[in-house]
């Protein structure tokens, strides 16, 4: 997948988010930024990744790691019921566990070498609608939202949803703010637009996607301090119009309606 890189401007130290100063400060109660030796032991993990080096060291993802990230995701949550409550999870939910599935990869490493968690909407498959998702490692931050695996049913809805309404999320898309923190639309995308649809509607761009996505990296130095928690509210904020133009033909269809404009 390819990223937008976008560093922390020295200026926006002094941004603060919704709520106020005291909002960010209580954030930074709840997470101070990953500790030293958490961002250590994932660095020595994508160097040591073998069961017999993890599990003597486990103690130490679990504290210093996994714990600071429910931290984090229990910081943002609570920021997110005032702009994205369909989005909240519980942390223990919303935190992937560090054991990758290697049944049918050949890669068989055993270990994710980064810490992440994905927050989909609220009744909806997680992964094939659209939701909003951050992921920590020693190399990189990743803050992205959209919808990336699709299933055939939720491929049609959005597209259909979108040869009525492409000009809404062009709209989204070209709101100044979104633009500047998540940068242009990114994702996987057909040659021709699919069977039953007109290639010369203008809707088509968007129609051939296979995915709809926006993507960001940022300077893997913000893990270690309360600022990533600002960075990750946001740009979440930012993202979650985008996530409920997506997912709007997605519930109407749970409920046997057109979608609501949950976008506006």
């Amino acid at each position: 997948m390819k990223h937008t890189i976008i560093g922390a401007e020295r200026d926006e130290a002094t941004e603060k988010v919704r709520g106020g100063a005291a909002g960010t400060t209580r954030a930074a109660a709840v997470f101070a930024g990953f500790p030293a030796e958490g961002l250590a032991f994932l660095r020595s993990l994508k160097r040591n990744n073998r069961r017999e080096w993890f599990q003597p060291r486990k103690h130490i993802y679990d504290e210093k790691v996994r714990a600071p990230m429910v931290a984090l995701v229990s910081a943002l949550t609570t920021a997110m019921g005032r702009f994205a409550p369909d989005y909240v999870r519980e942390p223990e939910a919303a935190v992937y566990r560090i054991y990758r599935d290697t049944r049918f990869s050949p890669d068989k490493t055993p270990y994710k070498t980064h810490v992440a968690a994905i927050f989909p909407r609220r009744g909806l498959d997680k992964h094939a609608c659209a939701g909003l998702y951050f992921s920590v490692s020693a190399e990189t931050i990743e803050i992205a939202g959209g919808v990336y695996m699709p299933t055939p049913d939720e491929l049609r809805a959005i597209r259909l949803h979108l040869v009525e309404h492409h000009q809404e999320l062009r709209r989204i898309l070209r709101g100044r703010t979104l633009h500047t923190l998540m940068g242009e639309l990114a994702g996987a995308e057909l040659t021709r637009v699919p069977k039953g649809f007109d290639g010369e509607h203008p809707s088509a761009d968007l129609v051939r996607c296979k995915q709809w996505l926006l993507d960001v990296a940022l300077d893997p130095g913000l893990a270690g301090t309360p600022k990533l928690y600002e960075e990750l509210v946001k740009r979440f904020r930012a993202m979650t119009p985008f996530v409920e133009f997506l997912n709007a033909p997605l519930v109407a269809g749970r409920h046997g309606g057109k979608a609501e404009r949950f976008f506006d």
